[in-house]
């Protein structure tokens, strides 16, 4: 069993004031990586997106990874999501000299969850959400924005959604 059969799918994004689902996925590196647990450390800003081995994913993640102490600056990790297997991630940030989480979505549940799935390729679309805690110390959205394919995130925009 999954250990993200508990999330629901939904057929729109989040936004913000809505509850961010919980949840484990195992990253590039085979280790697990849980949302909750993140949290702990500070906002979480989960990046989605298609395909690792393309050219807006490539240059969005070196992005983030270029920006890694402007992020911990704000008291934020990034973590990128993509339906790729753990092995595949792992190969690109290799390759890509990516330094950040990346996490395997292989079941597609979280993008599903988050409201992020693109049906037509079976992948996450591209889309970013932050997350913190609220005042009884649940994961809430922060902000979210879902994008088309082309277009990257703009890391200012996130930026300035974070304390």
């Amino acid at each position: 069993m999954s250990a993200n059969a508990h999330l629901v799918t939904r057929q729109a994004p989040l936004k913000a004031g809505d509850p961010a689902p919980d949840f484990t996925l195992t990253d590039q590196n085979r280790e697990p990586w849980s949302l909750s647990e993140a949290l702990g450390q500070g906002d979480v800003v989960l990046s989605f997106f298609p395909l690792a081995f393309t050219g807006v994913c490539g240059t969005e993640m070196q992005c983030v990874t270029a920006e890694m102490s402007t992020w911990k600056d704000k008291g934020a990790q990034v973590v990128g999501v993509s339906c790729d297997s753990f092995a595949a991630l792992k190969a690109w940030a290799d390759q890509m000299d990516i330094k950040h989480t990346l996490l395997a979505d292989m079941h597609r549940e979280v993008c599903r969850a988050y409201g992020l799935y693109w049906a037509d390729l079976n992948v996450a679309t591209r889309g970013t959400v932050v997350i913190t805690k609220d005042d009884a110390g649940r994961p809430v959205v922060k902000w979210s924005q879902a994008r088309e394919a082309s277009d990257a995130m703009d890391l200012d925009e996130v930026l300035a959604h974070l304390s």
